[in-house]
């Protein structure tokens, strides 16, 4: 039956009817979108954060019919929103093991970006730049002593993070939608690549709704993640990708540290809905599951493979289950189907998303379960937190 499973995680890759749900099941079913992370849980009776990212800053200058040319544009919008990216240094504890010298504790250093994008002080980055440090400095354009950085919380799930420092009129850049990005867009990113401060670079938008693999251990995978030309290398991650009107279109990360000429960076829709989650709750809240919507290629290659007759035709069929979830706690298993979430019918896992997303934090809801070969489904209490 093991082998069945591990057959079945291939099979949903090849066949194409898979996404990720949970880890990368929209990233653990709590943000949906384009690809399956860009839309915010909807918190009900909590400060709407998403009103305001969008709220209490200057309006970056737009580029007027004069500039049409891509350069002048690219000047205007470095001017413009240069002051907002920020260069993040930190120190982390590293234990060594060493044959003669026994157990020792070093410190490392690293450097990041990061993007200021509320006047109060909060910063969007990667949370592999933030995520195991014990000390963040930011550092502005142009100053000379750092901020003490504070971690607000981070997502290695989406490798996002937020970090918030104590200043007066700070800089902030406009947060764009990635969801009206098109394939051979010109865009700008923005970063201290390798340590050089503030450098820019300019390219196309080379692909859309690309996965990008982040822990090949786990098949940890993000979805629907932009693909450009621009060079984004190590010390760019966090920075900020831009459009010509000088909106933030995406956060680069250079996971990829090998690539030649190909950059990714995480749709801002998504990292405003994680940015949204981190400062209202310190977390992002999922479900807490691998797996694939159900479709009729799907049951017939289960069938295949498996000699059983699939008991349904439409949902989500679980082929894991990640630790310390709400769906741990509930004890969900892999093989699971669920077809049914808070009273809605889900025959995707779009719709799985939705329901999880309106729910929202700290919400009781009821799964309706088909499992192993029982011919009657269950239902089974899951608490989103």
């Amino acid at each position: 039956m093991n082998r069945d499973k591990g057959r079945l995680r291939k099979l949903l890759l090849i066949i194409g009817v898979a996404a990720v749900v949970g880890l990368a099941f929209s990233h653990w079913a709590g943000v949906d979108g384009p690809g399956p992370e860009s839309g915010l849980l909807q918190l009900r009776g909590e400060e709407d954060w998403t009103e305001r990212l969008r709220m209490d800053r200057d309006p970056v200058p737009q580029p007027g019919a004069s500039d049409e040319d891509a350069d002048d544009a690219t000047i205007q919008v470095v001017r413009s929103v240069g002051p907002t990216v920020v260069k993040i240094t930190t120190t982390e504890e590293q234990v060594i093991n060493d044959l003669l010298m026994g157990r020792m504790v070093q410190e490392q250093e690293g450097i990041g970006s990061g993007v200021i994008f509320d006047k109060r002080g909060l910063i969007l980055t990667n949370s592999h730049v933030v995520a195991s440090a014990k000390e963040i400095l930011v550092w502005l354009p142009r100053r000379q002593d750092p901020y003490a950085g504070k971690l607000v919380g981070q997502d290695p799930y989406t490798d996002l993070a937020v970090v918030q420092i104590e200043g007066k009129d700070l800089p902030a850049a406009e947060l764009g939608d990635s969801d009206e990005l098109e394939v051979g867009q010109t865009v700008i990113a923005i970063g201290n690549p390798y340590g050089f401060e503030n450098s820019v670079t300019r390219g196309l938008i080379s692909a859309l709704g690309r996965g990008l693999m982040i822990d090949p251990n786990t098949n940890l995978q993000l979805e629907g993640v932009i693909q450009t030309d621009a060079s984004i290398n190590p010390g760019n991650s966090g920075g900020p990708l831009l459009n010509l009107r000088g909106e933030v279109i995406g956060i680069n990360t250079a996971i990829i540290r090998e690539a030649q000429g190909i950059g990714f960076a995480i749709p801002i829709n998504l990292a405003r809905s994680v940015a949204t989650d981190l400062i209202n709750h310190g977390k992002v809240v999922r479900l807490g599951v691998l797996g694939g919507t159900i479709t009729p290629a799907f049951i017939t290659a289960y069938e295949r493979q498996t000699g059983e007759k699939l008991l349904v035709e439409s949902g989500v069929y679980v082929t894991e289950v990640i630790p310390d979830t709400a769906a741990a706690r509930a004890r969900l298993q892999p093989g699971d189907i669920i077809t049914v979430v808070a009273g809605k019918r889900v025959t995707s896992i779009d719709e799985l998303v939705r329901q999880v997303k309106t729910s929202g934090f700290g919400a009781q809801i009821q799964l309706t379960v088909y499992r192993g070969g029982d011919r009657k489904a269950s239902r089974i209490s899951v608490t989103l937190r």
